[in-house]
């Protein structure tokens, strides 16, 4: 399926629209997304950085209120890095929740409001971002620095 077919089947399957209703949903998405000169495209051959703005544009075509990403800036360059974060910025600013599972730390610093740290599905430290990078357990666990 083309980029545009995969957001249009998320908004009409996972978000209830019509196709019609989806349609212009669809392509404000695609926008959003920086997707639009690639919206004939077949998704198998978009680069790495598209596909995984195809990936938040299809979950974004459901209208959700909270949007869970894992791993999403794993295999990207810096500049591609810098994309994607920008682009989750934008999402986060335009009201979406985001709950995101990440080890790009400086992926997450750019746009996180808070951290949580668990070390085998234990919470070991929450808080402001650079308050979290410092605690000791984060340290030793994580970075296996001794504090």
């Amino acid at each position: 399926m083309t980029t545009f077919e995969n957001l249009l089947v998320a908004a009409t399957f996972g978000g209830g629209m019509t196709e019609a209703q989806a349609y212009d949903h669809c392509a404000h998405i695609l926008e959003e997304c920086e997707l639009s000169p690639r919206a004939n495209t077949e998704a198998g051959s978009l680069t790495l950085l598209d596909r995984k703005r195809l990936e938040l544009a299809r979950a974004l075509a459901s209208k959700p209120d909270l949007l869970l990403l894992d791993e999403i800036a794993g295999g990207l360059t810096d500049d591609e890095g810098k994309a994607l974060v920008a682009l989750i910025r934008r999402i986060r600013d335009g009201g979406t929740t985001i709950v995101w599972i990440e080890h790009v730390l400086h992926a997450l610093f750019a746009v996180a409001d808070r951290l949580m740290v668990l070390n085998f599905g234990e919470k070991i430290a929450e808080g402001l971002p650079a308050a979290v990078i410092e605690d000791p357990d984060v340290k030793r666990v994580y970075m296996g620095v001794e504090a």
